[in-house]
């Protein structure tokens, strides 16, 4: 680190273009290429999977993204002359705009054609279905947004055209740019009142967003070669903000360290990178592991963002220990503020001691452990408990902000239940594919449906449709529950293993349930089943990296217990506000709805890390304060009194850049800043200052045991380098010592 260190600021000028070039080339090829992220939750192996793959075989033409036009009449029916002309019109236009290959329509067919079941009992709201000519993922958003232009002239007083479907939610898709500008400020505010200096506090946004800006590009050309969810670059952009800063923010404040103890600039930075930069490193290896367990589940939808989020990761590190002190170089003496160069000029270096709150704050822990250790484990649990009332499933367009077109499209065709809409099933029917083999199998796919209506559950049963060879046959069901509720859970489990493996009796005939619905809980099914493997896979790594590194028994288990803590907490105030929907629709994030199924995988692995950063920071100075004295009580007060305020800071920028993506207006996105803004103020306001600390007061020498044979088995690493020769100690008001000065 030391030799990397000084070579960026030998080389500072050639550092800062390489950077430069790096983005510029990555954003334009990032550019030209365009990005091709996908939402497919479908596993190949699962029967929904299957069930797809066989309709898009026997049905090409049904493949393009299909969404739904509805509109509504308070007043008079569809059916009226005035609404019929409009519609029409309207319908018309549609269907001829590029990218639209098919509107069915129910006017022009007879009445007790399929175009009377678009049209609600009561007459008052009808539907038609827009067929575009390329699935979701490839769809052009400017010309979804031209039919969503069209549809909407249409409304007038007395009649109200909405639009839902995926293809439709493209058009809303979130803005990132707000929460960014937002949580950008914030830090900036937050390192300006650490530093007192404008070039200081620049320094690490100038840095995070370096490697933010190059790893977002990466990630777009990253989609053409793997599955890459469409949130990916946005949480990639949360997280590399987050630590990116943050990474930026121990290695400026040990430059700025030096700065005033004396050294000249390109001493003090190398020192800060040798020193901070190795825990740097060492915090974004442990994230980056942590995010990468997520390719033990073997699904491709995680595995893209698994690698997105490692890239950021990886770039913002990479940053830190590069760019930044190139930087550090060209401003020189300017880390500092006005009043501490004048201060230094006129009183010369003087060496720092630790006071103020965050002294007393550590020697008020050393006296009160055990008081304070069980507070701050109460509130812990008493966050933690909603999180075991989760409930995984896949949110959809109701749970849409009130105000958006998809989800006043979704609640009219779900309707009042009263003859107004179709009932809640309609946004989200199920999909039966029989495979068929000879006329026996026929004939009992013909006679499905019958069976289908008298089932629990279910709705409405369509006749079968079968293709040009009559090998393949499908039927839509639409649930008498909406797509994300456990109602329909259960009809796609009863379908299986109880209706559909009776219906061939003694034909061949295999039918599966596909369809969106059924697609989501093969997904969060296959999650949930893995999730224990992936948790435990996530800590023992995590586990032997601290072990390691501190060379005892104690440390990473706490880790691995305060990571539990955090985690849980978070999602307890995650399942509040999204679950049970305290607050969400005042925030504009709809109403509520299940956790996404995805959402602990991903959490746990971020969490899990940004935890590691805070232990591996906290604990680095116990440890280096324990080698030096062997004084336990010693240790943890001095590595708490010192390092709690650049935590503390450090945690007020993440909450701040997390907490900034609520108002991105995506769910998932919204998500995963309170879920992590969450945790991250637990971890550092009540387990790193709180828990952590008494526990190790309590624990005493036993904190470090470490088994001798294991001592001798383990390889050697080390995050601190040795202390530099010449430290000598300072007298103190507390036990006659002080924390180590440097001479």
């Amino acid at each position: 680190m030391t030799a990397l260190a000084r070579w960026c600021l030998r080389r500072r000028i050639v550092v800062i273009v390489l950077w430069l070039a790096a983005f510029a080339g990555v954003a334009v090829a990032a550019g030209v290429t365009g990005a091709a992220y996908s939402n497919n939750y479908e596993v190949p192996g699962t029967e929904s999977g299957q069930a797809s793959a066989r309709m898009a075989k026997a049905f090409p033409e049904r493949s393009g993204d299909s969404d739904t036009l509805v509109w509504h009449t308070d007043s008079g029916t569809v059916r009226s002359a005035a609404v019929k002309k409009t519609m029409r019109h309207t319908l018309e236009k549609i269907a001829a705009l590029p990218g639209v290959s098919e509107v069915e329509s129910p006017y022009g067919r007879h009445a007790d054609g399929a175009g009377a079941r678009q049209i609600s009992k009561d007459g008052h709201t009808a539907y038609a279905s827009v067929l575009f000519d390329r699935r979701t993922d490839d769809l052009d958003v400017d010309q979804v947004q031209k039919v969503v232009d069209t549809a909407q002239t249409a409304s007038r007083p007395g009649l109200q055209v909405e639009l839902g479907g995926a293809g439709i939610a493209l058009t809303e898709a979130p803005r990132a740019q707000l929460p960014e500008i937002i949580g950008l400020c914030a830090a900036a505010v937050v390192l300006f009142l650490a530093f007192g200096s404008l070039a200081a506090t620049f320094l690490p946004i100038i840095t995070a967003l370096a490697a933010v800006g190059t790893a977002s590009a990466g990630i777009t050309l990253l989609s053409h070669a793997m599955t890459v969810a469409d949130f990916a670059p946005m949480l990639g952009m949360l997280i590399g903000l987050g630590v990116g800063i943050d990474y930026a923010l121990f290695i400026v404040t040990r430059h700025r360290k030096g700065l005033r103890e004396g050294l000249p600039v390109d001493e003090a930075a190398t020192r800060a990178v040798a020193v901070s930069g190795r825990a740097v490193v060492f915090a974004g290896a442990t994230v980056c592991i942590a995010l990468l367990g997520m390719l033990i589940l073997r699904l491709s939808f995680l595995n893209g963002v698994a690698l997105a989020a490692s890239l950021t990761v990886v770039l913002t590190v990479a940053a830190a220990v590069t760019l930044l002190p190139a930087l550090l170089g060209l401003i020189g003496m300017r880390a500092l503020s006005r009043r501490e160069r004048r201060r230094l000029a006129e009183q010369g270096p003087r060496p720092e001691r630790t006071t103020g709150i965050a002294a007393r704050w550590s020697g008020f822990v050393e006296r009160h452990p055990k008081l304070l250790g069980t507070v701050a484990a109460a509130v812990m649990l008493a966050l933690a408990l909603p999180a075991f009332g989760l409930h995984l499933g896949t949110s959809d367009q109701g749970n849409n902000p009130a105000t958006s077109t998809t989800r006043k499209a979704y609640d009219l065709l779900a309707g009042d239940g009263r003859g107004s809409g179709f009932g809640p099933g309609s946004n989200g029917p199920l999909t039966l594919v029989g495979t068929l083999d000879g006329a026996k199998d026929r004939i009992a796919f013909d006679a499905l449906p019958d069976r289908l209506r008298d089932t629990p559950g279910v709705a409405r049963v369509s006749r079968p449709v079968f293709d040009g060879g009559h090998s393949t046959g499908v039927i839509t069901v639409v649930p008498t529950s909406s797509p994300q509720s456990r109602q329909t859970s259960d009809l796609v489990e009863r379908l299986r293993t109880e209706v559909l493996p009776e219906a061939g009796g003694a034909a061949t005939l295999r039918v599966q349930v596909g369809g969106i619905t059924a697609s989501y809980d093969d997904f969060a099914s296959l999650i949930v089943g893995k999730l224990p493997l992936f948790i435990g896979v996530v800590i023992a790594l995590g586990s032997v990296l601290l072990l390691l590194a501190f060379r005892s028994i104690g440390i990473p288990l706490k880790a691995a217990l305060m990571n539990v803590a955090a985690v849980a907490s978070s999602f307890g105030i995650v399942v509040a506000v999204f679950q049970w929907g305290w607050g969400s629709e005042m925030l504009g994030l709809g109403s509520a709805g299940p956790i996404e199924p995805f959402l602990p995988v991903i959490m746990v692995s971020v969490l899990f890390g940004l935890s590691m950063d805070y232990q591996v920071f906290l604990v680095s100075r116990m440890y280096e304060e324990w080698q030096l004295t062997h004084n336990n009580r010693r240790a943890v007060r001095v590595g708490l009194a010192e390092t709690s305020r650049v935590i503390n800071s450090a945690a007020v920028i993440m909450i701040a850049v997390f907490g900034a993506f609520v108002l991105s207006g995506d769910r998932i996105i919204a998500m995963f800043g309170i879920g992590l803004a969450a945790a991250v103020a637990l971890d550092a306001f009540v387990l790193r200052t709180l828990l952590v600390p008494a526990l190790m007061h309590l624990l005493g020498g036993a904190n470090w045991w470490l088994p001798s044979w294991l001592d001798r088995w383990l390889p050697r690493i080390s995050i601190e380098p040795p202390p530099e020769p010449g430290a000598v100690r300072l007298p103190g008001p507390q036990d006659g010592e002080k924390p180590l000065v440097r001479a």
